[in-house]
């Protein structure tokens, strides 16, 4: 997946993992069929690991569902199957999930899934959480905190973040914005603190155990900040004054701010990791941390590596970090440019 800029699984390819478990085969083989357009095939082999709680079976199960391939489509088998795999710590099943709750103005139910995913860097639940925060509505008002979070979505290239952000500008003082600029300093590091710490704590598996799929378009995903509405200046009754409120041009009772939300949008359609036995290689460690740093790092930098499969590949005491698959050398060779261009070293591997 992108993004999401999302947390992937990290593959630790070495010789104790070769020996596949049969739940772990069946998904593999499910995601292979996906890839060649079998999706009944697919959905066959990932319903029974799903059932005994395989969270990339139920994740993939969710997708099938959500897409109506392989399987009519069903929304609310989807959100079984995307909560059940949210709810061992399946990354992309969270993000998924938080986002469907609150589309559906389940706001409360999606409140920590959409908080757990902001504090791991999801550029998408950072939005709508901040467009939370600015308005107060199914969270706490709070302008600073608002304007750090769509500031972090803004980083990651949301562009209703960004627009956002500039309504921002004409409401929020200039203090809490340099207030916020600080704070959005401090989750970028606990975002990559987050990320390291859930990276390590994944199940290694002997392959792509997950349907590798695109987030949805921005546009598509969550709606802009509405444009806040002018208060007129509250009234002052002659035995209690009203607390002092910021006033702009008054407007006839202006209804309140709401947090847009769409109709169920149409899915984009998944799009499969390309298989093939080309990798780039763009590391080799004594310390796996370091291999794990180094992926972190490069995902930020160069665009391209969004939506590859990181892998982990031991050597004795080497860990090699590579990222694939592609299905020609030219393609392989192709990445490496890229990632050359940014400044790190890179190098095509045959499988």
């Amino acid at each position: 997946m992108k993004y999401s800029k999302i947390a992937r699984h990290f593959l630790l390819v070495s010789a104790v993992f070769g020996l596949a478990s049969p739940a772990l085969a069946d998904v593999k083989a499910g995601v292979d069929a996906w890839g060649r357009g079998d999706y009944k095939a697919a959905v066959s082999e990932w319903r029974g690991p799903a059932a005994a709680g395989d969270a990339d079976a139920q994740f993939n199960m969710a997708q099938a569902y959500k897409l109506g391939r392989g399987v009519p489509a069903d929304l609310a088998q989807a959100e079984r199957y995307y909560k059940l795999a949210a709810d061992q710590g399946h990354l992309q099943a969270n993000d998924n999930y938080g986002l469907i709750l609150f589309q559906q103005k389940r706001q409360e139910a999606a409140l920590p899934y959409l908080q757990a995913s902001a504090n791991r860097g999801e550029p998408r639940a950072q939005y709508v959480l901040g467009t939370g925060h600015f308005n107060g509505d199914f969270v706490e008002k709070d302008w600073i905190k608002a304007y750090a979070l769509m500031t972090r979505a803004s980083a990651a290239g949301l562009p209703q973040a960004t627009s956002n952000m500039a309504q921002m500008d004409k409401y929020i003082p200039l203090d809490q914005r340099r207030s916020a600029i600080a704070l959005a300093g401090q989750m970028e590091e606990n975002e990559k603190r987050v990320r390291t710490a859930q990276v390590g704590g994944l199940r290694p598996a002997p392959s792509t155990g997950a349907i590798q799929t695109a987030q949805l378009p921005a546009s598509k995903a969550v709606p802009p900040v509405p444009t806040p509405k002018p208060q007129p200046k509250p009234v002052v009754p002659a035995a209690k004054p009203a607390p002092v409120q910021i006033a702009t041009p008054p407007a006839p009772k202006p209804p309140p701010v709401k947090v847009a939300t769409t109709s169920a949008p149409k899915p984009a359609p998944v799009q499969t990791a390309a298989s093939g036995k080309w990798r780039v290689q763009l590391g080799a460690f004594g310390d796996q941390n370091k291999a794990k740093s180094l992926w972190n790092n490069l995902e930020k930098r160069v665009a391209a590596l969004n939506g590859l499969q990181p892998y982990l590949v031991a050597a004795g005491s080497i860990t090699r970090l590579q990222a694939g698959p592609f299905a020609t050398k030219a393609q392989a060779s192709k990445m490496c440019s890229a990632v050359k261009a940014s400044g790190n070293d890179c190098i095509v591997k045959s499988l």
